[in-house]
Formats: structure tokens, sequence, C-alpha cells
């Protein structure tokens, strides 16, 4: 055999082994994993190791100004390995470890820990729980740095269990609709409604089962580390929450009411910029215990603010003038066995059409529908579904509550002059809402929002944005006749308590018997709805009060002042609805520089370089300019390190300084000095939340 062939037989031969070798180790995979895969799952099972899911970081949910809603913080529980630590460190350190855990938890004596961590050394623990109390992470920082302790995992032995908590930032402020999620999955409000997205995806690791039922993870490189969940950006303002659950509690309160609802929205864009619920607890406290604004159970006859749909309607068919009179007699009128009834106990005999809605007739009402649609109830109900108020809104929200509004074919004799006033149907606040919200909308129905996008790491995932639902609701002629009625309702009418000379308010009153066990009740659902400022609208907003007590029971008394507070709130903080100073005052303010807020020392310098007179009365760093006739006088700025401090006024570089320094973080639209700003003044600090500035 020559020297060619001996090589390839012994080529041949190793490929051949090597072949067989790889051909057993794929037999002997396949048998473990196929034929006795169960056995050694077992028996991993038995030994303690085992996969376990490693929870993912959820995402925060925030205000339209990057304020935190909702936020998971980490806690941690506190576990040791002894067998971790060399004998030498442990007889140096060990009392005085245990002399700061007996301080720091203050349950049980330093012998006692000792007693504990050395009996499990001894016994060959790989793993002891120190205390059940979870820690934060800055207490987590601080024990670090204890003897034993400093020296880590691998040195020290200690285990440091990553636990995390959902933290509510504003406490119980729009508790509700931030809502929940628990441990079988079920919820409520936007932790529920977008879960998917704030969950993330959970990883994996290994796990080491230890005495007392508790699982140690086993660092073998095979984890599957887990996804953080994406970021909600809500259009809720907190201020505006603030102001609304405040004047809510607050009538409650007064009427010792079962619950409230109260929604505010933006006109232009259907953005939620407030939504209280708040119900009575046995312990006769208000807490939010359910959605009633959105909810199934907030279903309800929606009593006299259904009037503006039946006026739609009654306009839409062209036969009536807001100035053609009608007889609502005594107050009284028999339809069948059944009576309709006027609030007003003589009725309000011969009166405008305009009187008629402004005086809430229920009479009035029922004869025009009756007149104008009783031949034909089934174009009633088509302007209803072109109002979209037979079908579901859509909301972001999981559990919307669908509208009761039976076809024309169930209708008895009585359903139409019924309906007319707003009984014999059920709507949400929300859907009741809608429908306002378009008329002050020159018409355009908008479908509410409440999350505006969904982000990670501040990257834009998903966007959300207004929504037409239905482009026109009605003619051009018909929306400024309703408008004209919404307005005479509070100039004159049933809400002329609300009226006021700074800025004007467009609404109707509600209030509709509740029905018990099938039969309308002397309980009441009290209720307004409408917008301001009437001339030029910026925000809609509905309140609901159900079976307040006492002698006042009415939307007007109950129900229309909550609004008016929230309001007059609102137009106290909001630049846009307030005049613009006189050009004559104007002309007058020009012979002095822009000089309102600031660095008291840079601002005393600007003024004696351009010679304008100035003087103080403070040693303050940062203050605000009182203009005097010849002369500015420098007042405190207030400034603190614990509330967002007031920068309108100020230069970019001097608010930057104040916001950022407080662990605020400041973006900026247009040019100039600071014009408003996103967070009220006065508001406790939460670092690390957004607070826009307009510049002008």
């Amino acid at each position: 055999m020559n020297i060619k062939n001996s090589i390839l037989l012994r080529a041949r031969i190793a490929f051949l082994v090597v072949s067989i070798f790889a051909l057993a180790i794929t037999y002997k995979i396949i048998d473990l994993q196929m034929v006795e895969g169960e056995k050694w799952n077992k028996l991993a099972d038995e030994i303690g190791l085992q996969y376990r899911k490693v929870k993912a970081t959820r995402g925060n949910i925030y205000s339209d100004n990057g304020s935190l809603l909702a936020t998971s913080v980490p806690y941690y529980k506190v576990a040791i390995d002894p067998s971790r630590i060399s004998e030498e460190r442990y007889q140096n350190e060990i009392d005085s470890l245990c002399m700061n855990l007996s301080g720091f938890y203050g349950d049980v004596s330093p012998q006692e820990y000792k007693r504990r961590i050395t009996n499990a050394r001894v016994s060959g623990r790989k793993y002891l729980v120190v205390n059940r109390m979870q820690i934060n992470y800055q207490q987590k920082k601080e024990m670090r740095d204890w003897p034993i302790f400093r020296y880590g995992r691998m040195g020290g032995g200690v285990i440091f269990e990553k636990v995390e908590k959902r933290f509510l930032p504003f406490s119980y402020l729009a508790n509700r609709t931030v809502g929940y999620v628990n441990e079988n999955l079920e919820g409520a409000g936007l932790e529920y409604s977008f879960n998917a997205q704030l969950a993330g995806k959970d990883g994996e690791a290994l796990f080491r089962k230890m005495a007392g039922g508790n699982w140690k993870p086993v660092y073998d490189g095979s984890d599957v580390r887990p996804v953080e969940g994406m970021d909600l950006e809500t259009t809720i303002d907190v201020n505006l929450q603030d102001v609304a659950e405040a004047a809510l509690l607050k009538a409650l309160t007064d009427h010792g009411a079962d619950y409230g609802a109260v929604v505010v929205m933006e006109v232009k864009t259907g953005a939620i910029k407030a939504i209280s619920n708040l119900g009575k607890t046995k312990s006769n406290r208000y807490a939010e215990l359910y959605n009633y604004a959105v909810g199934r159970q907030g279903l309800r006859e929606p009593g006299s603010t259904f009037k503006l749909a039946t006026m739609i309607a009654l306009l839409e068919e062209e036969q009536i003038n807001l100035d053609d009179s009608i007889d609502t007699g005594n107050g009284k009128y028999k339809i069948y066995n059944n009576t309709v009834r006027d609030h007003e106990e003589d009725g309000y005999g011969r009166v405008t059409i305009r009187e008629a809605f402004e005086k809430s007739s229920n009479v009035a009402m029922a004869k025009l529908t009756e007149k104008h649609f009783g031949t034909k109830p089934q174009k009633f109900y088509n302007y209803l579904e072109d109002l979209w108020l037979t079908k579901p809104l859509g909301f972001q929200m999981v559990g919307e509550g669908a509208p009761n509004v039976k076809k024309p074919e169930n209708w008895s004799g009585i359903t139409l002059p019924w309906m007319a006033y707003g009984y014999g149907l059920e709507l949400t606040p929300l859907h009741t809402l809608t429908l306002f919200n378009a008329v002050a909308n020159d018409g355009k129905m908008i479908r509410p929002i409440i999350v505006k996008s969904i982000q990670r790491t501040n990257q834009v995932s998903e966007e959300f944005s207004s929504e037409v639902l239905v482009n026109r609701i009605c003619s051009e002629k018909t929306l400024q006749q309703m408008r004209l009625l919404l307005e005479g309702v509070v100039e004159r009418g049933t809400a002329n308590n609300i009226k006021n000379s700074h800025y004007k308010i467009a609404g109707k009153t509600g209030t509709a018997q509740l029905l018990v066990n099938g039969r309308h009740s002397k309980k009441y659902m009290t209720s307004f709805a409408g917008y301001f400022p009437a001339d030029e609208p910026l925000y809609s907003a509905i309140v609901v009060i159900e079976n307040p007590k006492g002698f006042r029971q009415y939307g007007s008394n109950v129900a229309a002042p909550v609004f008016k507070e929230i309001a007059d709130k609102v137009y106290a903080t909001n630049v846009k609805m307030h005049e613009p100073i006189p050009e004559e005052y104007r002309r007058e303010m020009g012979v002095f520089p822009v000089i309102r807020a600031g660095n008291q020392i840079d601002l005393k310098m600007l003024c004696n370089e351009l010679g304008v007179s100035n003087h103080s009365e403070t040693t303050d760093e940062w203050v605000r300019s009182s203009r005097r006739t010849n002369s500015v006088q420098w007042v405190p700025a207030k400034v603190s390190e614990k509330f967002v401090p007031d920068v309108t006024g100020m230069t970019l570089r001097d608010a930057i300084y104040l916001l950022e320094n407080r662990g605020l973080k400041v973006s900026i639209e247009g040019q100039g000095r600071v014009k408003s700003q996103s967070i009220y003044p006065g508001r406790k600090i939460n670092k690390g939340s957004k607070i826009k500035l307009e510049l002008g």
C-alpha cells in the first residue's frame, strides 16, 4: 500500500469515528429531551431548579404636560447567602451588621439577627430572608454601605430582590381614570385598557427553590431579558383635574348625594382635560369607585339635557320658529293614562318656543314632538342616529356604556313625547357631552380622546388625534339657533343663577326622576351640560349628581354651580379668556422697558443703565416688578425649592435656570420672554416632570 492510500484510509477512519460520535451525541440529546425529558424535568423540579418569569417594568402614564400620573417604583426584598462570607470577614463584621439591621427594622434585637444568620450559616443554607419588609431604592443604597453587605453578592452574600410597585404621584387624583390591573389581569381605567402596551414583555431566568419556599435567581447566562412597557401620554390637565374633583366633592358633600361625575373637554380637539367620578362609600366618604362618566353603570335617563337633540330635530324640520308661541297651559299634558308635568306648579301658560326651552318646559317639548313627529316616529329616530346618539362613541377606554335607545317598532304611544324631554332612553354623561361639544365646535362632532400617544423612551410608537364622527350635525341656521337657545338658558332661563359679567356660559340644565324597581321615584339625577366662553368656546363640560338630598334637588341649584366653579377657575388662570390691555394703556406702558421678573441684581443693573428709577425693600434674589407712575419697585417673587415657581415675564435664561435646578424638564415654544407655563405656579414639584414654556 502506497503512502497516499494509507493517508486516505486514515482520514476515512477518522471521519467515520467523528460521524459515529456526532450521531451518538444527537441520539443522546433526542433521548434526553424526547424520551427521558419528563423524568429529568421532574428531577429538576425536585432539586428546585425552574425557569420562571421575570416581570417587565411597567410603562408610565403621563398627563398632558408630562407630569407623572402613574409609575412603577422599585422596592427590594433583602436576603442573604451566609455561605458567601469568609470566616474572617464574618467574625469581624457580623455584630456591626446585626446592629444596623436591628436599628433599621426595629423588630428584634441585634442578638436575634445574629442568631438567625449564624444558624443559617452553620446549617449550610444559601438563602435567608433578612426581613419581610420591603425597602426603597434610597434605603437599598444605604444598606449597600453596611458591614458585610458592602462586599456585594459574591463577597458579602447580600441579595436585593427587586419588586416593583405601582405608585401614583398625585395620590387619588384621577385615580379611577388611571385605573388598575390585578394579578388575574382584571382591572379598569387606562391601566387595564392599555395593559398590552404598558405591561411590556416578561423575560425568563433560572431560579433555585430555597428553604421556606423562596426562589433565588441562578445567573447561568441563559436569561431572557424583559422588554420594558411603553408609556402613555394622556390629555389630562392635572390642574383642571384638581379643580374638577374639588368642586365635585364639595357639591356631593353639601347635598349628601350618592355619586357624581364631571368631564371637561377641549372643544376643538375632543381631548378630555379632566374626568372625575366620586361615589359614597360605606363609611359615608367619597371615593372614585366607578367611572360613571363613561361606563355602563353611568347609563341614565338624561332628562332635560336631551332637549338639545329634540330641538335640533324640530328646527331641522323647518316647520317652527323660535318666536312661535305654544300653550303649555297649567303645566300638565295628559297622554293616554300618563301625564307630562312641568316644574312650575301652575305651568307657564302661552310662551314662545325660545322661552319654553329656556324655562325647560316638558309640556312644550312633548306637544311639539307629538305634532311634528307623531305620524313619522322613524324620522325622529333618524335624527338621533344622525346625532350619533344610538351607538357607542368608540372611546379609548374599555367598558364604555352603549346608548339604550329603542327603535320605533318597539315604541308605545307615550315613548315619543316622553323621549322629547329625556325619558325612555339612557345615555352616559360622556355621550351627552359629545353632542353639546359638537354645538360648540361649529357643528363638528369629535370622538373624545384621553390618550394622545404611546411612547418608548420619548420615541412615539403610536399617536392619536381628533377623529370626526359627524362633519356637521345640522344646518348652519339650526346651529346658530341652538347656540342662542343654550345661551338664553343661562341669561334668562333655568340656569340664570350661574350668569356672570366676565364671560358667557351656554348650556342646559337637566333633572330626571330615577327609576327604582321599574318605576320613577322621588330621587333625582341632576345635571348641567354646556360650554364656555359662549362666543368663542374653548371648553365644554358636563356635571351629573345623583340623588341629592334636601330641598334643592334640581340641575340648576345642584349641578350648574359646580360647572360654574370649574369655569370660573379656568377663566382665572387662562390668559386667552381675558380681554387684551387697552391700546392707550399699552402706549403708556411703552415708555418703560419690558421689565417684569427675574434676578434682582440683573434687573437693577438694567434699569440703572437705562436711567429708569427703581427701588426695593427686599433682599430676595428673585423678584417681580411692581410698576409705579415713573419708577419700578421690586417685590419678592416667592421662589421655593418645593413648589413650581412663577416664571412668567422672565427671560428664558432665568426661567430655565430656576426650573431645571428644581428637577423639571423644560420645553419651549416661540421667542421672547415667558408668556405662560404649562404647570401652574404653586404646585408641588415632582422631579422629572415636563413643563412647557410659551414665549412671546
